[in-house]
Protein backbone atom coordinates (compact mmCIF):
# COMPACT_ATOMS: atom_id res chain seq x y z
CA UNK A 1 0.00 0.00 0.00
CA UNK A 2 1.20 3.42 -0.85
CA UNK A 3 2.15 5.87 1.95
CA UNK A 4 -1.07 8.42 0.17
CA UNK A 5 -3.38 5.28 0.00
CA UNK A 6 -2.85 4.50 3.48
CA UNK A 7 -3.42 8.08 4.61
CA UNK A 8 -6.49 8.98 2.58
CA UNK A 9 -8.07 5.71 3.78
CA UNK A 10 -7.61 6.88 7.37
CA UNK A 11 -9.16 9.60 6.49
CA UNK A 12 -12.05 7.95 5.01
CA UNK A 13 -12.65 5.64 7.44
CA UNK A 14 -13.07 8.71 10.28
CA UNK A 15 -15.42 9.86 8.23
CA UNK A 16 -17.01 6.94 7.80
CA UNK A 17 -17.20 6.47 11.86
CA UNK A 18 -17.82 9.93 12.52
CA UNK A 19 -21.02 10.42 14.76
CA UNK A 20 -21.76 13.61 12.43
CA UNK A 21 -23.72 12.43 9.16
CA UNK A 22 -22.28 11.97 5.95
CA UNK A 23 -24.25 15.28 5.08
CA UNK A 24 -22.46 17.40 7.47
CA UNK A 25 -19.09 16.52 6.34
CA UNK A 26 -19.90 17.24 2.86
CA UNK A 27 -20.97 20.55 4.17
CA UNK A 28 -17.81 20.96 5.98
CA UNK A 29 -15.38 20.32 3.37
CA UNK A 30 -17.74 22.50 1.19
CA UNK A 31 -17.11 25.41 2.92
CA UNK A 32 -13.70 24.70 2.77
CA UNK A 33 -13.48 25.12 -0.55
CA UNK A 34 -15.23 28.37 -0.71
CA UNK A 35 -13.14 29.94 1.96
CA UNK A 36 -9.94 28.63 -0.21
CA UNK A 37 -11.45 30.30 -3.09
CA UNK A 38 -11.54 33.41 -1.63
CA UNK A 39 -8.43 33.99 -0.03
CA UNK A 40 -6.29 36.35 -1.56
CA UNK A 41 -3.51 35.51 -3.38
CA UNK A 42 -0.49 36.22 -0.49
CA UNK A 43 -2.50 34.07 1.66
CA UNK A 44 -3.35 31.27 -0.76
CA UNK A 45 0.61 30.23 -0.68
CA UNK A 46 0.25 29.18 3.05
CA UNK A 47 -3.22 27.19 2.80
CA UNK A 48 -3.05 23.68 3.96
CA UNK A 49 -4.68 22.14 0.70
CA UNK A 50 -4.77 18.79 2.48
CA UNK A 51 -8.16 20.30 4.06
CA UNK A 52 -10.05 20.15 0.38
CA UNK A 53 -10.76 16.46 1.57
CA UNK A 54 -9.57 15.96 4.87
CA UNK A 55 -11.95 17.19 7.82
CA UNK A 56 -9.47 16.37 10.57
CA UNK A 57 -6.37 18.95 10.95
CA UNK A 58 -4.88 16.79 13.26
CA UNK A 59 -4.48 13.85 10.92
CA UNK A 60 -1.65 14.79 8.47
CA UNK A 61 1.73 12.87 6.64
CA UNK A 62 4.07 14.96 8.29
CA UNK A 63 6.95 13.53 6.29
CA UNK A 64 7.46 11.47 3.35
CA UNK A 65 6.96 10.92 -0.30
CA UNK A 66 2.85 9.82 -0.76
CA UNK A 67 4.12 7.23 -3.49
CA UNK A 68 6.06 5.12 -0.84
CA UNK A 69 5.28 1.63 -0.59
CA UNK A 70 4.34 0.62 3.04
CA UNK A 71 4.56 -2.63 4.18
CA UNK A 72 6.26 -2.54 7.62
CA UNK A 73 5.17 0.14 10.36
CA UNK A 74 5.90 1.10 13.91
CA UNK A 75 2.93 2.54 15.52
CA UNK A 76 2.41 3.95 19.16
CA UNK A 77 0.51 6.51 20.99
CA UNK A 78 3.52 9.35 21.20
CA UNK A 79 6.02 8.93 18.23
CA UNK A 80 8.71 11.72 19.12
CA UNK A 81 12.27 11.75 19.20
CA UNK A 82 13.09 8.84 20.98
CA UNK A 83 10.69 6.89 19.11
CA UNK A 84 11.96 8.25 15.88
CA UNK A 85 15.63 7.65 16.93
CA UNK A 86 14.89 3.73 17.41
CA UNK A 87 13.26 2.73 14.59
CA UNK A 88 16.34 3.90 13.10
CA UNK A 89 18.39 1.73 14.69
CA UNK A 90 16.16 -0.73 14.16
CA UNK A 91 16.32 -0.10 10.72
CA UNK A 92 19.90 -0.51 10.68
CA UNK A 93 19.65 -3.93 12.52
CA UNK A 94 17.05 -5.38 10.28
CA UNK A 95 17.37 -6.83 6.95
CA UNK A 96 13.65 -5.65 5.91
CA UNK A 97 13.59 -1.94 7.54
CA UNK A 98 10.47 -0.15 9.27
CA UNK A 99 8.72 1.91 6.47
CA UNK A 100 6.77 4.16 7.57
CA UNK A 101 6.26 5.84 11.60
CA UNK A 102 2.43 6.29 12.73
CA UNK A 103 1.83 8.53 15.68
CA UNK A 104 -1.34 8.87 16.98
CA UNK A 105 -1.09 12.08 19.31
CA UNK A 106 0.08 14.80 16.39
CA UNK A 107 2.77 16.23 15.69
CA UNK A 108 4.02 19.11 13.59
CA UNK A 109 1.85 21.26 11.79
CA UNK A 110 -1.41 18.91 12.82
CA UNK A 111 -0.38 19.40 15.95
CA UNK A 112 0.06 23.07 15.40
CA UNK A 113 -3.94 22.93 13.88
CA UNK A 114 -5.13 20.68 16.75
CA UNK A 115 -7.51 23.37 18.08
CA UNK A 116 -9.20 23.27 15.29
CA UNK A 117 -10.77 19.32 15.04
CA UNK A 118 -12.36 20.73 18.25
CA UNK A 119 -15.53 22.01 16.75
CA UNK A 120 -16.30 18.60 16.58
CA UNK A 121 -17.26 18.23 20.17
CA UNK A 122 -20.37 21.25 19.75
CA UNK A 123 -21.97 19.19 16.91
CA UNK A 124 -21.42 16.24 19.59
CA UNK A 125 -22.69 17.96 22.29
CA UNK A 126 -25.81 19.44 20.07
CA UNK A 127 -26.93 15.51 19.08
CA UNK A 128 -27.26 14.61 23.09
CA UNK A 129 -29.39 17.31 23.47
CA UNK A 130 -27.37 20.25 24.07
CA UNK A 131 -28.90 23.40 22.43
CA UNK A 132 -26.52 24.29 19.62
CA UNK A 133 -25.75 27.94 20.13
CA UNK A 134 -25.09 26.97 23.94
CA UNK A 135 -22.41 24.20 22.47
CA UNK A 136 -21.15 26.62 20.43
CA UNK A 137 -20.18 29.42 22.38
CA UNK A 138 -18.56 27.20 25.01
CA UNK A 139 -16.56 25.16 22.83
CA UNK A 140 -15.59 28.77 21.00
CA UNK A 141 -14.18 29.30 24.70
CA UNK A 142 -12.35 26.40 25.50
CA UNK A 143 -10.95 26.23 21.55
CA UNK A 144 -9.18 29.54 21.85
CA UNK A 145 -7.59 28.90 25.35
CA UNK A 146 -6.04 25.52 23.58
CA UNK A 147 -5.48 27.55 20.30
CA UNK A 148 -3.16 29.91 23.00
CA UNK A 149 -2.04 26.97 25.06
CA UNK A 150 -0.35 25.15 21.48
CA UNK A 151 1.14 27.95 19.96
CA UNK A 152 4.55 28.40 21.88
CA UNK A 153 5.27 24.94 21.23
CA UNK A 154 7.96 23.36 19.36
CA UNK A 155 6.08 21.27 16.86
CA UNK A 156 8.30 20.32 14.36
CA UNK A 157 10.95 18.36 16.65
CA UNK A 158 9.71 15.14 16.17
CA UNK A 159 9.53 15.87 12.36
CA UNK A 160 12.75 17.65 11.84
CA UNK A 161 14.32 14.56 13.18
CA UNK A 162 12.23 11.90 10.63
CA UNK A 163 13.15 14.01 7.60
CA UNK A 164 17.09 13.81 8.94
CA UNK A 165 16.69 10.25 8.99
CA UNK A 166 14.54 9.48 6.04
CA UNK A 167 11.98 7.92 7.63
CA UNK A 168 8.72 8.57 6.66
CA UNK A 169 6.55 9.81 9.27
CA UNK A 170 2.72 10.23 9.69
CA UNK A 171 -0.02 11.19 12.77
CA UNK A 172 -3.84 9.91 12.69
CA UNK A 173 -5.12 11.22 15.33
CA UNK A 174 -9.16 12.06 15.14
CA UNK A 175 -9.84 9.00 12.50
CA UNK A 176 -8.70 6.39 15.91
CA UNK A 177 -10.48 8.86 18.05
CA UNK A 178 -14.02 8.54 15.98
CA UNK A 179 -13.39 4.61 15.51
CA UNK A 180 -13.28 4.54 19.86
CA UNK A 181 -16.22 6.41 20.07
CA UNK A 182 -18.17 5.07 17.32
CA UNK A 183 -17.62 1.72 18.70
CA UNK A 184 -18.16 2.26 22.70
CA UNK A 185 -21.60 4.65 22.06
CA UNK A 186 -23.22 2.18 19.64
CA UNK A 187 -21.88 -0.96 22.37
CA UNK A 188 -23.20 1.11 24.80
CA UNK A 189 -26.59 2.25 23.25
CA UNK A 190 -27.26 -1.76 22.04
CA UNK A 191 -26.15 -3.76 25.45
CA UNK A 192 -27.34 -0.56 28.03
CA UNK A 193 -25.95 -1.38 30.72
CA UNK A 194 -27.94 -1.37 33.91
CA UNK A 195 -25.25 -0.02 36.50
CA UNK A 196 -21.91 1.24 36.49
CA UNK A 197 -20.62 -1.75 37.84
CA UNK A 198 -21.82 -3.78 34.60
CA UNK A 199 -20.32 -0.62 32.63
CA UNK A 200 -16.68 -1.34 34.32
CA UNK A 201 -17.04 -4.89 33.68
CA UNK A 202 -17.98 -4.91 29.95
CA UNK A 203 -14.97 -2.25 29.14
CA UNK A 204 -12.49 -4.95 30.85
CA UNK A 205 -13.85 -7.60 28.21
CA UNK A 206 -12.13 -5.27 25.96
CA UNK A 207 -8.70 -6.64 25.17
CA UNK A 208 -7.08 -3.38 25.85
CA UNK A 209 -8.87 -2.24 28.64
CA UNK A 210 -8.31 -5.87 30.34
CA UNK A 211 -4.31 -5.35 29.02
CA UNK A 212 -4.78 -1.96 31.06
CA UNK A 213 -6.29 -3.45 34.13
CA UNK A 214 -3.54 -5.81 34.06
CA UNK A 215 -1.07 -3.08 33.94
CA UNK A 216 -2.53 -1.68 36.77
CA UNK A 217 -4.39 0.56 35.10
CA UNK A 218 -8.25 -0.23 34.83
CA UNK A 219 -11.19 1.99 33.94
CA UNK A 220 -12.43 3.65 36.93
CA UNK A 221 -15.63 5.83 38.08
CA UNK A 222 -14.52 8.73 39.55
CA UNK A 223 -17.64 10.65 39.73
CA UNK A 224 -19.98 8.70 41.61
CA UNK A 225 -20.43 4.98 42.71
CA UNK A 226 -20.23 1.96 41.10
CA UNK A 227 -24.03 1.28 42.46
CA UNK A 228 -25.41 4.11 40.80
CA UNK A 229 -27.41 3.29 37.86
CA UNK A 230 -25.98 4.23 34.07
CA UNK A 231 -29.32 5.78 32.44
CA UNK A 232 -28.29 7.52 29.68
CA UNK A 233 -24.27 7.21 28.46
CA UNK A 234 -22.52 9.77 26.65
CA UNK A 235 -18.62 8.28 25.11
CA UNK A 236 -16.79 11.58 25.09
CA UNK A 237 -13.21 10.79 23.18
CA UNK A 238 -13.12 12.62 19.89
CA UNK A 239 -12.44 16.05 19.04
CA UNK A 240 -9.16 16.82 19.85
CA UNK A 241 -8.62 17.62 23.48
CA UNK A 242 -10.42 18.12 26.47
CA UNK A 243 -13.67 20.38 26.17
CA UNK A 244 -15.18 22.84 28.17
CA UNK A 245 -15.52 22.81 31.45
CA UNK A 246 -18.84 24.58 32.27
CA UNK A 247 -20.68 21.59 30.29
CA UNK A 248 -21.28 19.49 32.23
CA UNK A 249 -24.74 21.45 33.63
CA UNK A 250 -26.05 21.28 30.25
CA UNK A 251 -25.25 17.50 29.92
CA UNK A 252 -27.13 16.90 33.10
CA UNK A 253 -29.94 18.95 31.79
CA UNK A 254 -30.09 17.42 28.37
CA UNK A 255 -30.93 13.68 30.16
CA UNK A 256 -27.29 12.64 30.44
CA UNK A 257 -26.59 10.22 33.57
CA UNK A 258 -23.31 9.00 32.52
CA UNK A 259 -19.94 9.70 30.95
CA UNK A 260 -17.04 7.40 29.39
CA UNK A 261 -14.03 9.34 28.58
CA UNK A 262 -9.85 8.80 27.88
CA UNK A 263 -9.29 11.68 30.86
CA UNK A 264 -10.37 14.20 32.91
CA UNK A 265 -8.77 17.90 34.56
CA UNK A 266 -9.40 18.12 38.33
CA UNK A 267 -11.40 21.38 37.29
CA UNK A 268 -13.85 19.74 34.53
CA UNK A 269 -14.49 16.71 37.44
CA UNK A 270 -15.60 19.64 39.94
CA UNK A 271 -18.37 20.70 37.83
CA UNK A 272 -18.90 17.20 36.63
CA UNK A 273 -19.82 15.96 40.40
CA UNK A 274 -21.15 19.45 40.95
CA UNK A 275 -23.67 18.68 38.30
CA UNK A 276 -23.84 15.09 40.00
CA UNK A 277 -22.84 13.47 36.58
CA UNK A 278 -21.35 9.54 36.82
CA UNK A 279 -18.06 10.20 35.03
CA UNK A 280 -15.95 6.66 34.19
CA UNK A 281 -12.60 7.10 33.11
CA UNK A 282 -12.06 4.10 30.75
CA UNK A 283 -7.83 5.14 30.41
CA UNK A 284 -6.32 6.87 28.17
CA UNK A 285 -3.76 5.03 26.56
CA UNK A 286 -6.10 2.04 26.09
CA UNK A 287 -8.54 3.71 24.74
CA UNK A 288 -6.30 5.22 22.38
CA UNK A 289 -5.13 1.89 21.81
CA UNK A 290 -8.13 0.53 21.00
CA UNK A 291 -9.27 3.29 18.40
CA UNK A 292 -6.06 2.46 16.23
CA UNK A 293 -6.40 -0.59 16.21
CA UNK A 294 -10.37 -0.35 15.13
CA UNK A 295 -9.07 1.65 12.29
CA UNK A 296 -6.35 -0.83 11.44
CA UNK A 297 -8.61 -3.41 11.17
CA UNK A 298 -10.47 -1.50 8.51
CA UNK A 299 -7.48 -0.76 6.98
CA UNK A 300 -6.06 -4.29 6.75
CA UNK A 301 -9.84 -5.29 4.64
CA UNK A 302 -7.76 -3.74 1.72
CA UNK A 303 -3.80 -4.70 2.73
CA UNK A 304 -2.33 -6.14 5.67
CA UNK A 305 0.89 -4.87 7.66
CA UNK A 306 3.63 -6.25 9.70
CA UNK A 307 3.14 -3.72 12.76
CA UNK A 308 5.84 -3.28 15.76
CA UNK A 309 4.51 -1.51 18.54
CA UNK A 310 5.60 0.63 21.06
CA UNK A 311 4.70 3.52 23.10
CA UNK A 312 1.46 1.77 24.41
CA UNK A 313 0.73 0.82 21.59
CA UNK A 314 0.14 -3.30 20.99
CA UNK A 315 -1.64 -4.40 17.71
CA UNK A 316 -4.84 -6.31 19.18
CA UNK A 317 -7.19 -7.59 16.16
CA UNK A 318 -10.89 -7.32 16.53
CA UNK A 319 -13.58 -9.45 14.65
CA UNK A 320 -16.57 -6.74 15.39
Amino acid sequence: MKLGDLYKLAVQIGIKKDLRSSAEIKKILLEEKENQAALKKEDAAFYDMDRLFNPFADTRILFGDPATEVKRVIVGIDMEVGEILLTYLLNRENREPIDLVIAHHPEGYALAQLYDVMHLQADLLAKFGVTVSVAEQLMEKRISEVERGIMPVNHNRAVDVARLLGIPLICIHTPADNCVTHYLQNMFDQEKPYKIRDLLKRLKSISEFEKSSRLQVPPKVVSGSENNKCGKIFVDMTGGTGGSEDIFEKFANSGVSTLVGMHIGEKHLGKAKKANLNVVIAGHIASDTLGLNLLFDEIEKKEKLIFTGISGFERMPHTS
